[in-house]
């Protein structure tokens, strides 16, 4: 009797793809809730992701005989959901937006050095109003930055693994990851100045009209 829990990913592709379809069963097991969180963190919409979820590992399950052991299993899957989520996305927008069309040409250039939030889960860095901010944040990056720094820093995937997912080389992700940073950091700095000037315009702090 085959203990499927015991198996690694490789090892579950292999025994599925010879048509034992409940080492696939176990694959779903393990890689549900981070595909369901991933297309959550696209689309902020439950029914949606929900969806997307059934897509993602109904792809996954037909074109497994394709599957190349040489990658990794997860990053294949991550690979199908993003862009089942993507275009779910896509189609609830009046205009298309090509993952493309803001890649700058510089985007191949080491970028500066920014802060890395997937060294820390964001829940712990941030309390409730300033994840808020910061979630309303996301959502506002271009579709091609809000996708890199969803996978690199909230689903902690490798600089790497995101160039595989999306198809892009690492200096590219790289580049959209520093921009997403960026624009996130701004706003956030935008959002703890405008705190404090309303602390300031407080009646009865110590030191006003003094």
């Amino acid at each position: 009797m085959i203990r499927y829990q015991e198996h690694q990913d490789e090892e579950l592709v292999r025994i599925a793809q010879a048509g034992d379809t409940r080492a696939f069963d176990e694959l779903i097991v393990r890689y549900r809730d981070k595909v369901y969180r991933l297309a959550y963190k696209i689309l902020r919409h439950e029914e949606d992701a929900a969806e997307t979820l059934q897509d993602a590992f109904l792809s996954a399950y037909r074109g497994l005989k394709g599957f190349k052991v040489e990658s990794t299993f997860s990053t294949w899957l991550y690979r199908i959901a993003t862009n089942a989520a993507l275009m779910k996305y896509r189609k609830r927008r009046e205009h298309h937006i090509s993952l493309e069309q803001s890649q700058s040409h510089h985007e191949d250039a080491e970028p500066l050095a920014i802060p890395d939030w997937s060294a820390q889960p964001l829940d712990e860095l941030l309390d409730n109003e300033t994840r808020e901010v910061m979630e309303a944040g996301i959502q506002r990056l271009p579709e091609d930055l809000r996708t890199v720094f969803l996978l690199r820093d909230v689903e902690g995937l490798s600089n790497a693994e995101v160039a595989e997912v999306l198809d892009i080389s690492v200096a590219a992700v790289k580049s959209r990851l520093h921009r997403a940073r960026i624009g996130l950091r701004d706003r956030l700095d935008r959002y703890f100045k405008d705190k404090t000037m309303r602390r300031e315009r407080r009646p009865g702090e110590a030191g006003r009209g003094s």
